[in-house]
């Protein structure tokens, strides 16, 4: 999805490092599992959470993390699935836990029809982390001022409700960047749009747990 010097420069963003433990929220096809598998090394950890919210998809999401994590050199990848608010009891304390273009899904029935709410899940992580440790979201921006209203019809969230929700559950904004933004995106259509796919607006936060 990035060229090489985009993804290297999200990895320092995120501060994963050698020995890290990081939670991948949502993996996917498990590229920033295998990514981030490599650069915390023997030493560190990684869990691939797949929440149980999301499990019944076709693609059986759950069954290719645990192919995954049965790779050559992947021992340090664990595939994990629980409820999204049950993710503190099935993994152990992180240095960073990783969000890349889920956290407008939190707003959305897919989550919400299974109980989970985003500050459920902002309360979660923050049990999760360590002092110290980052929570970090990329995501797809939405117009500002328009809150969560576009997150079930363009996957889309406003970053300022971002914060506001992740700072109410206690965090620190410790860095933002704009390496993904686009000024170019209407913000007004659905980023599975193809005149815009792969190329949305996006914004990344980094927060604290103080």
């Amino acid at each position: 999805m990035y060229d090489q010097s985009k993804l290297s420069e999200l990895i320092r963003f995120a501060r994963v490092d050698a020995g890290s433990t990081v939670i991948d929220v949502y993996p996917g096809d498990g590229d920033w599992t295998r990514l981030f598998s490599d650069i915390v090394g023997p030493e560190g950890r990684v869990y691939s959470f797949v929440p149980a919210e999301v499990a019944h998809f076709k693609n059986d999401p759950v069954g290719r993390m645990r192919t995954l994590a049965k790779e050559p050199g992947r021992a340090n990848v664990e595939a994990v699935s629980a409820d999204l608010v049950a993710m503190p009891e099935a993994t152990q304390p992180a240095d960073v836990l990783w969000l890349h273009l889920f956290y407008h899904d939190l707003h959305t029935a897919l989550i919400q029809d299974k109980g989970a709410t985003a500050a459920d899940f902002n309360r979660a992580v923050y049990e999760r982390l360590k002092p110290g440790g980052f929570y970090v979201i990329v995501d797809h921006a939405a117009a500002a001022g328009s809150g969560t209203g576009d997150t079930q019809s363009l996957h889309r969230i406003d970053p300022a409700s971002v914060r506001e929700e992740v700072e109410a559950a206690g965090f620190v904004l410790d860095a933002e960047s704009t390496m993904l933004a686009n000024e170019d995106d209407p913000h007004a259509i659905k980023v599975f749009d193809p005149s815009i796919k792969g190329e949305t607006d996006r914004f990344a936060y980094r927060f604290v747990k103080p």
